[in-house]
């Protein structure tokens, strides 16, 4: 008997011999695996690549990478842009992610709250996680009033000039935030005017002071919305909910009933997730 995991060897040593790949390598397909260089240098630039500053992330020679490419291409999990020529995740990267997300507790917690408060103040709700480009839509339930604005699961948010974006400002850890500012700016610089940086700075405070941030005809006029953060228990954005509505009928007062229902559903997410954690 080993007494430090109370198993009978006799008993270890059948289920090794039942599994082939137990206690050694187990053996793949290099192919895959090269492809799957292509996809991990693409992940970790968080942002459409060339041919050529693609290959050299996986270290392969740019003919060899442009054929693993269009296998790739021809399989949905990347997709070459045509005006740019850069390459990008494609749709069923995407898909794979969002299937990856719905396993997420905060987003199995939010799903059916959503739903019920568009239906309760008859606006429509988004769900916003953090994504590589910036507060990315990963729901999107429509309700109410039509809006003249392409509101769809993929939309990326900005960060200055959104209430989405200024709460993910708000919350997210320096270094995630910091990867989407970069990125929205494509890395020429910063998002907002130096002189204005005190008066976003400011904002953000505000917006950690009253749990919700509002957008007025901005940045889309005649559309205006309301965003608040759903964080975890150690007080961590996990994911920011909008409710989005034409400016003459949506209320985006501090404490009017859309921005009470808001806040109520967003501190009901995190709750879920504190039990699910216990």
């Amino acid at each position: 008997m080993d007494l430090f995991s109370g198993r009978n060897d006799d008993v270890s040593k059948a289920a090794k011999e039942s599994d082939p790949g137990a206690g050694k390598q187990q053996r793949g397909i290099q192919s895959v695996e090269v492809g799957g260089r292509l996809l991990q240098a693409l992940a970790t630039a968080r942002a459409p690549l060339a041919l050529s500053d693609l290959a050299a992330s996986a270290d392969l020679a740019p003919g060899q990478a442009h054929a693993y490419l269009v296998s790739l291409t021809r399989l949905g999990l990347i997709k070459r842009d045509e005006l740019s020529g850069r390459y990008e995740p494609g749709p069923l990267s995407l898909r794979l992610g969002l299937m990856q997300l719905a396993n997420q507790p905060a987003f199995r917690a939010a799903v059916p709250r959503v739903a019920a408060l568009a239906e309760e103040i008859g606006f429509s709700v988004a769900i916003c996680a953090a994504g590589p480009q910036g507060p990315t839509i990963v729901r999107y339930e429509h309700a109410g009033f039509p809006l003249h604005v392409n509101l769809h699961v993929g939309t990326v948010m900005s960060l200055p000039a959104t209430s989405t974006g200024r709460v993910f400002c708000a919350y997210l850890a320096p270094d995630a935030l910091r990867t989407m500012w970069t990125n929205q700016s494509g890395g020429a610089g910063d998002l907002v005017e130096p002189g204005q940086r005190a008066s976003l700075d400011a904002t953000l405070d505000a917006i950690r002071a009253r749990g919700i941030e509002r957008g007025i005809d901005a940045p889309s006029p005649g559309i205006s919305s309301l965003a608040a953060p759903v964080l975890d228990a150690r007080g961590q954005l996990c994911l920011a909910l909008t409710v989005i509505g034409p400016s003459g009928a949506i209320d985006v007062s501090w404490d009017g009933p859309t921005a009470r229902a808001l806040q109520r559903a967003a501190r009901e997410i995190g709750a879920e997730m504190a039990a699910y954690r216990t």
